[in-house]
């Protein structure tokens, strides 16, 4: 896949590694600004079950 990528990127080589670079950094934007935020409702991280004061 990532050669796919690679190949299908127009440019030069350095051209083509600031365009991955910045898909790279779009991705993660993305997730960090929608993605995460949506699913972090959905997952069991504030689910604590652990007693305090049981020592």
């Amino acid at each position: 896949m990532y050669g796919w990528l690679w190949r299908h990127l127009p440019g030069n080589t350095p051209v083509r590694a600031i365009i991955s670079l910045l898909l790279v950094l779009g991705a993660v934007y993305v997730l960090f600004r929608y993605v995460f935020p949506w699913a972090e409702p959905l997952l069991p991280f504030g689910d604590v079950t652990v007693e305090s004061g049981t020592g």
